[in-house]
């Protein structure tokens, strides 16, 4: 297995909403991704993908197409991609970081892909200096409010009636980046986190998108 947490591609949208579509209600629209990866100043998309595990993904030929790719050596309408087993989006705006989703896969969740996802995102708030990180939370998710807190986000309020599709509440969590000694903690449950799930980092340190 090769994790890689990288900036997020208009080529990894299918992926990604798929993930999205089987994790949350309503899903975020894939123009509202195409938007977030090409046009948005503040936002840092980025995913975690296994270079170990592929997609097959097959595009519509016609017969004569695939007989012209089958003599030129092609893959006959076959494409071969990196398989995403999760994401997560990163937005900065002064000097806030905000949370803005962040999922895995079903197939893949319990193997610590969420903790590397949150981790990569703290780093790049910390690259771009931002004082402090903010997220929404459903009260009920207490999976996802264990690791926050495992990351040291606090409750600072509650947003009633937050998510449409039931009106259940969430809870507002934040990590405070400039806290005495915060940042020295935070690198050695990194440290401690990569020894357990190892990967390659090319998005939280990035200089430009």
């Amino acid at each position: 297995m090769t994790l890689t947490l990288r900036y997020m591609s208009l080529d990894d949208i299918p992926q990604v909403v798929a993930i999205d579509r089987v994790s949350f209600n309503p899903a975020w629209s894939p123009q509202s991704y195409a938007y977030e990866i090409e046009q948005s100043t503040y936002s840092h998309m980025v995913v975690l993908e296994d270079s170990a595990m592929q997609a097959r993904v097959v595009t519509r030929r016609t017969w004569w197409q695939r007989l012209l790719a089958y003599f030129n050596g092609h893959s006959n309408g076959i494409k071969i991609r990196r398989q995403i087993v999760g994401y997560g989006g990163l937005w900065n705006i002064m000097d806030e970081a905000h949370i803005s989703t962040i999922a895995v896969h079903p197939q893949w969740r319990g193997s610590g892909y969420g903790e590397v996802l949150l981790a990569g995102m703290i780093q790049r708030a910390i690259t771009l200096e931002a004082t402090y990180i903010v997220l929404e939370v459903r009260v009920s998710n207490i999976t996802a409010q264990n690791l926050y807190r495992k990351y040291e986000f606090e409750i600072v309020g509650t947003k009633t009636n937050y998510y449409r599709n039931n009106n259940e509440d969430a809870y507002d969590m934040r990590l405070t980046l400039t806290a005495k000694g915060g940042r020295e903690r935070f690198y050695r449950r990194l440290e401690a986190m990569k020894a357990r799930c190892p990967f390659v980092d090319l998005y939280s340190e990035q200089v430009e998108v």
